[in-house]
């Protein structure tokens, strides 16, 4: 268990783990080895001059405050270990996790790393903090309780010290038991997750449509499925809590009947066999707890292991050597990428030249975004090359690549705080005037001044008290503030009304001017501003070329722009 916290968390925890353990072991010594004082205090109560059991009763004070003031320093020690490794554990996922590629971030990722993020972690890290103290105390008193035994009388020692091995077999049992159905409910938790995340974010789409009643279902089936996995999980554990309380009891009955045998046989006096007995339940109450903290620990190693899971997962390898490139301009060179076990772009080979705009047109499904995203490098391909500037983009270190690139989306995501922290994400070391000059450009401004707050107004949670056509001004103003050389532009007015979709074409304006462009057009009358035209179709380059130079053709791409164009001519 600490060798893989170790693992997951890095060495650097190593030293202030192992004192803390060190620290927990010695406390739980001090305690059992403070019940062997009762031996000679019984002794003297028993005997013909109780005052003579007031200097062992002081000693016996004395060691039981030492025991309290190892018992505040461990859990203090604990307590500030776990928290430091929280911290520093929110902080290693978040790193590796902005650094994965954006493939790993498949179906059910979502809610796998929402339950880690947040129960998961807490759990985990929370094991040094509130578990590992019990734990350690469970075990090392009743062993150092033993041990005081056989010291005092042999023969109840033995019996004691042979309920050792079969507590650790019920235990071990117990844990493998419970490994199957500990993974069901890890499932069933994660299904649940997202099924609630789901839910919440589908809603305007459910209650348009009637279906509310249907989604409920699905929610309730899936927590239905965690009580279930819950019940089984307690009836795979129920037989270990059994097992153990009976053995416990057997053992203190046996004692019991070993400590009135021996002290009706005159072999042991009065004092030994009662402090023995004494010992003997002072033991009974953490073995007893073993069921429960062996629980919570199985529960907290099978966090961890998946967090050790996310944490192994590959990054997009950096090179140890990054080139820097000089030009802006761009290349695909037969490149192959495929996702989810579908080729998505197959031997596509393009040029963009510094300075001049590529659109790229085609059905759904044709690979248009996957090409953008290869450019910015969210995937490595399969096969093939994407090179910015001459230099392929794995020789690239990845914050480089990305200071010269500006990505607009078709679905915008702000981050819950003010207009201006949002767009202030582009460049944050930006000054005000430059901020404001961005805002202007991409006609952001006239949303600022009918927005009470203005600038400090807030957007909420992924922009959702903003506009569909305010949150794409507020990402052209972010990205108008990066300056980047390289425009990446997913259509960004396919979903628009006329009135902002005047106002964030001006803006695209004014970020595509004097830039190397790509843009995935969706609404064919965006392509006009390309320089060039390629038409992606199954994952292939099926025709390229300028604009007039495709419709006197008669092609895929006329045909395309005939059916997209239509209803506009009908009006």
């Amino acid at each position: 268990m600490i060798r893989m916290l170790l693992r997951v968390l890095g060495h650097e925890y190593a030293r202030a783990t192992r004192r803390t353990v060190a620290l927990m072991t010695t406390t739980a010594t001090a305690e059992g080895l403070s019940y062997a004082l009762l031996v000679p205090v019984l002794r003297a109560l028993l005997g013909g001059t109780p005052a003579d059991a007031v200097p062992w009763l002081v000693a016996f004070g004395a060691a039981v405050a030492l025991y309290a003031v190892l018992r505040y320093t461990s859990d203090l020690s604990g307590m500030r270990v776990g928290t430091t490794m929280l911290r520093g554990m929110y902080h290693r996922l978040g790193e590796h996790l902005a650094r994965l590629p954006i493939g790993w971030y498949g179906a059910g990722r979502v809610g796998e790393v929402s339950v880690l993020a947040g129960r998961g972690l807490l759990e985990a890290m929370g094991v040094m903090a509130h578990l590992l103290a019990p734990f350690v105390s469970a075990l090392v008193t009743p062993l150092t309780i033993v041990a005081v035994m056989l010291v005092f009388d042999w023969r109840a020692g033995l019996a004691a010290l042979a309920a050792v091995p079969v507590v650790a077999v019920i235990q071990i049992w117990t844990a493998r038991s419970t490994a199957a159905a500990d993974a069901e409910r890890h499932e069933r938790d994660n299904e649940a997750a997202d099924r609630v995340i789901e839910f919440l974010q589908a809603q305007p789409v459910l209650r348009a449509g009637g279906r509310t009643g249907e989604r409920f279902t699905l929610l309730d089936d899936s927590l239905r499925d965690i009580r279930r996995a819950s019940r089984r999980t307690v009836l795979a554990t129920l037989p270990g809590v059994v097992a153990l309380t009976l053995t416990v009891q057997a053992v203190l009955t046996a004692l019991l009947a070993l400590g009135a045998y021996l002290a009706l046989g005159g072999t042991s006096g009065a004092a030994e066999i009662l402090t023995i007995l004494v010992l003997a339940a002072r033991c009974a109450d953490p073995l007893l707890s073993l069921s429960e903290i062996g629980g919570r620990l199985r529960s907290a190693r099978s966090v961890l292991a998946r967090l050790d899971a996310v944490l192994r997962a590959e990054p997009l390898p950096e090179a140890p050597e990054p080139i820097r490139p000089v030009r802006h301009d761009l290349e695909l060179e037969s490149v192959t990428f495929g996702h989810d076990g579908r080729r998505v772009l197959d031997g596509v080979s393009l040029t963009v030249p510094e300075g001049r705009r590529l659109a790229v047109v085609g059905p759904s499904g044709a690979g248009k975004s996957t090409l953008l995203q290869l450019l910015a490098r969210f995937h490595d391909v399969d096969a093939g090359a994407v090179r910015v500037g001459g230099v392929d983009v794995r020789a690239i270190g990845t914050e480089e690549l990305m200071a010269r690139i500006a990505i607009v989306f078709q679905d915008v995501y702000l981050f819950d705080g003010t207009i201006e922290e949002n767009v202030r994400l582009g460049r944050p070391d930006a000054t005000e005037a430059e901020v404001r000059a961005a805002a202007a450009a991409a006609r952001l401004d006239e949303v600022v001044e009918r927005l009470p707050g203005g600038w400090t107004a807030n957007v909420g949670e992924g922009g959702a008290l903003l506009s569909g056509g305010e949150r794409q001004r507020v990402s052209i103003a972010r990205a108008l503030l990066k300056d980047a050389p390289i425009v990446l532009l997913d259509e960004v007015t396919s979903a628009l009304d006329p009135v902002n979709e005047a106002a964030v074409h001006d803006g695209v304006e004014r970020l595509m001017a004097g830039r190397t462009v790509v843009m995935v057009a969706h609404r064919m009358r965006t392509v006009r501003r390309a320089d060039r035209v390629v038409f992606l179709d199954g994952g292939r380059i099926v025709e390229e070329g300028g604009h007039d130079e495709l419709l006197r053709r008669g092609g895929h791409y006329a045909g395309f722009w005939n059916v997209s164009m239509a209803p506009a001519a009908g009006e």
